[in-house]
């Protein structure tokens, strides 16, 4: 049975009388600037894993045509250490943040020091102090400012920490949250792994960061932008777990790095539990798949996207952002969900949308977007 035929069986409750009723007032992307084409990938990965030539149409099925990086593809062609993988990632992953920091607060009619709180999420790398606290050497944003940063939600991250940010929002009318997420997937590829999960990985991430600003109408801060532009409206919230699938996806821990975890059963997880998680939320919100006018789902693969096509019962079109961010940017992790957010704003695209991600958990974060 499809989600929508069980949605259908299911009691449907009224709409939600209370929602979260955050604002978004910008979004920015950033990616690095190497780019490398999907087949020239596909021959480096086939040079480094001969082992698995006969798997090259895995690498053709992926839906990608290109990938950024924040190295040079000889970077990649040798062994690296711990510690030249986090110096290259504190470095880069800065230098991005940088970027969408202040090109999100611009365009949010505010200036750094309107800023109240900073949400930073990553997986990808580590840094102590945290990414946001060295950010605040570089820029003018307040020393009372508050932080909070996020680790290990993975592909999640973005929908994830978007939904924190919200609630810290929420939570204090009046004030202006920026929500900043990056992942530089690049730097976990580790080619003295001949495991297939790596070669599966090579053929699908990259490297990206995206900036919102939040902020919740009302308090006592309504001169610091408060009347602004807003681009979406977050309208509720929701995340589910899977117990007992951690297997599914995330990082074991390696000499030299992180080691991916991939399983392929993702894709069979998600077409026979994914109604677990999204019909109590429907349910709960009194919504139907035919409510949403599109779905911004996280790119994770061409797989994903044609599993939550099949269990959702909806029309391709009807994810055409995800689809178009996967061709171009491959995926990000935590940032994709962000890439797709902004090219349905950017082809201003109308109604209500269900942006979604899922992490390892397994997880899966829900947020009802009204554009």
């Amino acid at each position: 049975m499809t989600v929508h035929a069980e949605l259908v069986a299911a009691r449907r409750a009224p709409a939600s009388a209370v929602g979260v009723k955050v604002e978004i007032a910008s979004i920015a992307t950033a990616v690095p600037k190497y780019v490398t084409g999907q087949e020239e990938v596909s021959e480096r990965a086939h040079k480094i894993y001969p082992q698995y030539a006969r798997l090259d149409s895995l690498y053709t099925n992926t839906g990608i045509e290109r990938r950024y990086s924040v190295e040079p593809k000889e970077w990649y062609l040798r062994t690296h250490t711990w510690e030249e993988r986090t110096e290259t990632y504190q470095r880069n992953a800065l230098d991005l943040l940088e970027q969408v920091a202040v090109q999100a607060v611009a365009e949010a009619g505010l200036a750094l020091r309107d800023i109240d709180t900073i949400v930073t999420n990553t997986i990808t790398g580590l840094a102590i102090p945290t990414l946001e606290a060295r950010l605040m050497n570089r820029l003018a944003f307040r020393p009372d400012v508050q932080r909070l940063p996020m680790f290990g939600f993975g592909c999640g991250g973005g929908v994830a920490g978007l939904a924190r940010a919200a609630r810290m929002a929420q939570a204090q009318p009046g004030s202006n949250v920026l929500f900043l997420t990056i992942d530089l997937c690049s730097l976990c590829l580790r080619i003295n792994d001949p495991s297939l999960t790596m070669f599966v990985a090579a053929a699908l991430f990259g490297d990206g960061a995206a900036g919102v600003v939040l902020r919740c109408p009302g308090g006592t801060q309504e001169a610091r932008g408060q009347d602004g532009p807003v681009r979406a409206r977050i309208g509720a919230i929701g995340e589910h777990f899977w117990s007992k699938t951690e297997h599914i996806m995330g990082f074991d821990i390696k000499d030299d790095g992180f080691g991916i975890v991939l399983s392929p059963e993702l894709p069979t997880l998600m077409r026979e539990r994914l109604g677990e998680g999204l019909i109590p939320f429907f349910v709960r919100e009194g919504l139907m798949p035919q409510d949403f006018a599109g779905f911004l789902l996280h790119p994770g693969g061409s797989k994903v996207l044609t599993t939550v096509e099949d269990t959702l019962g909806i029309e391709r079109d009807r994810l055409r952002y995800s689809w178009k961010v996967l061709k171009e940017y491959g995926n990000m992790s935590s940032a994709t969900a962000l890439f797709v957010l902004k090219e349905a704003l950017a082809d201003k695209a109308q109604g209500r949308f269900l942006l979604a991600a899922f992490g390892p958990g397994f997880s899966g974060y829900f947020i009802v977007l009204d554009l």
